[in-house]
């Protein structure tokens, strides 16, 4: 199942049984511990960040393998609450490694981690599907999106880097044409000349000497 089929599953189970959509309203929490948060935004470098992202990955994955050995009251709402912790870091994978091709950041380090990590993590959730302890129905919706989101992930991340940065460019660049199109044109206007003021602003380099002066021989180009 595609994600674009995964999200209209989705739209009509939410239709269907409204007690299941509230259910997931009162869920959207943070994904991320405080402490998590903190080593992502220390790791300004996408390999960095993509190595931490597969490290709280498998912890989560430690985690469901902890609910699952002993049979608990209750215990499916941990399961299912983790799980939705795990989609979501995986997801946050891809965002980073798209905005990194975006920017054409090399990856390699990170990649060959997230594809590693998430081998064993697909490997880890077939596992657990293929159990189906007695409370599974409480958490099977959740578990098969897991799953599928780690497939489509691992599928990216197989991709050839360049070849992926130049189709999110490209895509990119229909999306901002798809919006200015429906914009009147006077906004249209706006917006560039608001873009091309900041690129200007980019290339102006601060300088602390005053006119005339010149840096020292040592600091020329």
């Amino acid at each position: 199942m595609t994600r674009k089929s995964r999200t209209r599953y989705l739209a009509l189970t939410l239709c269907l049984f409204p007690g299941f959509a509230w259910r997931l309203v009162a869920q959207d929490r943070d994904f991320l511990t405080p402490n998590e948060v903190d080593q992502i935004r220390e790791a300004q470098d996408p390999n960095q960040r993509l190595a931490l992202y597969v490290h709280f990955a498998a912890e989560r994955i430690d985690l469901l393998k902890q609910y699952l050995a002993k049979p608990k009251p209750g215990r499916s709402l941990f399961i299912h609450n983790t799980l939705e912790d795990y989609k979501n870091i995986i997801e946050a994978i891809d965002t980073v490694s798209d905005d990194a091709l975006r920017r054409h950041v090399p990856i390699d380090k990170g990649t060959i981690q997230v594809l590693a990590g998430e081998q064993t993590f697909l490997d880890a959730l077939q596992k657990l599907k293929s159990t189906q302890q007695p409370d599974y129905e409480r958490y099977r919706f959740v578990l098969d999106e897991a799953i599928a989101t780690t497939s489509d992930s691992h599928d990216l991340a197989m991709e050839d880097g360049q070849k992926r940065g130049t189709e999110l460019t490209t895509q990119d660049a229909k999306e901002k044409k798809d919006r200015e199109a429906a914009m009147p044109t006077a906004e249209v206007k706006e917006r560039k000349k608001a873009e091309n003021a900041s690129e200007e602003q980019k290339k102006k380099v601060p300088s602390l000497y005053r006119p005339g002066e010149k840096p020292p021989p040592s600091q020329q180009p």
